[in-house]
């Protein structure tokens, strides 16, 4: 019987169960079921997905190979980038700035003064809207937009589930977004994850689709969105290059161990 060591870490709510796994023993025998148990919030350790640390093909400081709660290997995910930071520093593969590799690209990040994690997201180029009130983009993983003046009063994941069942986005799915616009520059934002199929406290994309979104839908000139997700508070940063275009986005906020341990694999 196999024994699996783990650190779990929460961004703002939103948790994971990390593994070092440098030797790339557990990346060759963890099944879906297995991870998919061991995510479970009654019959394993309980998190929105879990990550391992890998060896970079690159040369960069590691390898982040993301697991959704299903079990199943996903796109990426901006608060488990910055997990993925804080996690990778008590393992000494960094001393408070690091680059890394996932599934979309190189990424960026940094251990702030303050204790918080930045990281550098992917580019966006291209915002698609699908009807006044809703547009979808790409963030490192795919999401759907929409706003509301009654968040706190919607039932997310069974309008979430509409959407992201949807034919309109084919087996796949996509991941959804109700955001609320607080004040200039500050939105609230509860989020539908594909993957975890339910609402999940926070979800690093989907805070930066938020803001990029509303930036978009408002056309405004502001380049910093404070965001209120439901386990925390988060900022986005970037330059607007061109009406549907943004680079050089930064996700910051919370990325704290919770706690170490390790089990058994069944």
């Amino acid at each position: 019987m196999s024994v699996l060591h783990f650190s779990k870490y929460h961004g703002a709510g939103n948790d994971f169960i990390m593994v070092d796994d440098r030797t790339g023993r557990w990346g060759e025998t963890l099944t879906t079921a297995q991870i998919s148990q061991l995510c479970h919030r009654r019959f394993g350790i309980g998190a929105d997905g879990l990550i391992l640390v890998q060896e970079s093909p690159d040369g960069s400081d590691f390898f982040m190979r993301y697991f959704n709660a299903d079990g199943r290997t996903s796109t990426f995910c901006g608060n488990g980038g910055r997990c993925i930071v804080a996690y990778a520093g008590t393992l000494g593969l960094h001393t408070g700035s690091c680059s890394f590799l996932g599934t979309d690209g190189m990424h960026h990040g940094y251990i702030l003064p303050d204790g918080r994690v930045m990281i550098s997201m992917t580019d966006v180029e291209e915002v698609n809207r699908l009807h006044p009130g809703a547009l979808t983009l790409y963030t490192g993983s795919p999401h759907y937009v929409t706003f509301t003046d009654t968040l706190e009063a919607l039932d997310v994941v069974q309008q979430g589930r509409a959407v992201r069942y949807g034919p309109e986005f084919g087996e796949a799915g996509i991941n959804v977004n109700f955001v609320q616009a607080i004040s200039p520059g500050e939105i609230r934002v509860r989020t539908y994850e594909r993957g975890v199929e339910d609402e999940t406290f926070a979800c690093g994309t989907g805070v930066v689709a938020a803001a990029i979104a509303t930036c978009v839908q408002e056309d405004s000139s502001l380049t910093q969105w404070q965001v209120q997700a439901r386990g925390g508070d988060l900022l986005v940063d970037f330059e607007r290059k061109g009406p549907l275009h943004f680079a050089g986005v930064r996700l910051t906020g919370p990325a704290v161990e919770v706690f170490t341990g390790s089990v058994k694999l069944l």
